[in-house]
């Protein structure tokens, strides 16, 4: 008798097996029982566990039998480095926190050091709950970007601009020359991609703006901007410019699908139209909106008039908190609550806000937000583990209602394992202790 031919495996680097599988693209689907091959760092192929199990030879195997497997969230908003600014001034209006304490704050301590040590414990918190990509707007980006690059994190890296000195650059222009160098030096590197990042309307005037639509254009950049978060920004641009800040944009030609809206609260219908006709995006941060008292947007309107939403945490200096399952949640009850619609912001939507819809808005589409064959092996495991959780009759509902990033037990980044068990594969928390107590230190001093 012939003895038989040797499986035909194909060699792989890891083969997740997962018990629930949530790929967000199909869209409303969960799969049980499914496998995740992963080689050199991408997704090769999601089919069902003893199927993949006969096909494919794994360097390595990781067990999730009580697991549920997703695409890496995607911080659509943040300001990584303020979280060394975490608690400093609570319970302050937008415009008087900021003028009265952030800025000073930032003034005295702001540099280098102080923006990779804050982004350094940022990504260890994004990264223990689930978030394997934030888009940042802050100064003195390569320092954010080599934090990120540190603990394995993917980023999207702000060129920010504002027309007021600091210490980083003195005016509009230098912040541009500066930025677009950082671009320069890390474009290659694989896990940073690069936006615009002017901060508001009411901190950029109208040539500064026009500058950075042609550096758009010409580079294929997102443009990542605050724009009507309080009405006092709207009434201050109807004094000086005699137009809403949304229209101003318009008008500048700043409105199209590269544009990330950021906050968004205050908007009348005519500009939710105006931003689903022209493709833009908007990143929602319901905590930092509550939080500073900024208002409640319309989030249903958004969703009905087929904007893209995704979600972010702003920084932790008015949050305080880098949790995006605290944000779907928040933003899902929000849209249910302000609407009086029950169905408003279901489940699968919010979680797509959470990851599919911030990558397109960072043009990353192709790459991130959802599990499919081909894209980066960016993911994370929730562990369905104690009493507390059970029934699970939907998982995902489990993951926006339920579940918090405290049961976040594995993060993938580019198919790198950054989070084992909950614990950080590229840093020690003892050594974030010790900087977070440094910067307390020097702030308080």
């Amino acid at each position: 008798m012939a003895a038989s031919s040797p499986p035909d495996y194909t060699s792989i680097d890891t083969l997740l097996l997962p018990r629930w599988l949530i790929p967000i693209e199909p869209a409303g689907v969960v799969l049980e029982d499914h496998a995740v091959a992963i080689k050199n760092g991408k997704i090769l192929a999601v089919l069902p566990r003893e199927e993949a199990l006969q096909r494919f030879s794994a360097q390595h195997s990781e067990e999730l039998p009580e697991h549920i497997l997703m695409p890496g969230l995607i911080n659509l908003h943040t300001h990584a480095a303020m979280s060394l600014l975490k608690g400093y001034a609570d319970d302050q209006p937008l415009q008087t926190w900021l003028e009265k304490y952030i800025w000073p704050a930032e003034a005295r301590l702001v540099s280098p050091e102080f923006v990779h040590d804050g982004t350094l414990l940022a990504c260890a918190e994004m990264l223990r709950g689930g978030i394997t990509c934030f888009n940042d707007m802050y100064f003195f980006p390569r320092e954010t970007a080599q934090a990120a690059l540190k603990l394995g994190m993917r980023a999207a890296i702000g060129i920010t601009v504002i027309e007021f000195p600091n210490a980083y650059a003195h005016d509009a222009e230098d912040y541009l020359n500066k930025g677009l160098a950082v671009r320069d030096e890390l474009r290659d590197e694989a896990l940073l991609s690069f936006t615009l990042a002017p901060h508001a309307p009411y901190t950029v005037n109208d040539t500064t703006f026009e500058r950075i639509l042609t550096l758009a254009e010409q580079l294929n950049l997102p443009i990542h901007m605050h724009v009507h978060e309080t009405r006092q920004e709207i009434s201050a641009s109807l004094t000086q410019y005699g137009l809403r800040p949304l229209e101003r944009l318009h008008r500048l030609g700043l409105l199209g699908p590269n544009l990330i809206a950021v906050h968004a609260v205050h908007l009348d219908p005519g500009e939710i139209e105006l931003l689903a006709r022209n493709g833009s995006s908007v990143a929602h941060c319901p905590a930092s909106n509550l939080k500073l008292a900024s208002g409640l947007p319309a989030s249903t309107a958004w969703a009905d008039a087929g904007i893209n939403v995704g979600i972010g945490t702003d920084g932790s200096a008015s949050n305080n908190r880098l949790d995006m399952f605290g944000e779907m949640r928040l933003a899902a009850l929000l849209a249910k609550g302000t609407s009086g619609r029950a169905d408003s912001w279901p489940v699968h939507y919010a979680l797509r806000a959470a990851t599919l819809a911030g990558a397109r808005a960072l043009g990353l589409e192709h790459k991130l937000g959802s599990i499919e064959t081909g894209k980066e092996a960016d993911l994370c495991a929730i562990k369905i583990g104690n009493s507390d959780h059970l029934p699970c009759f939907d998982p995902a509902s489990h993951v926006v209602h339920v579940l918090g990033r405290e049961n976040v037990s594995h993060v993938w980044v580019a198919g790198e394992l950054c989070v084992k068990n909950g614990v950080l594969s590229n840093a020690s928390d003892d050594s974030l202790r010790v900087i977070g107590q440094v910067w307390q230190n020097k702030t308080q001093g």
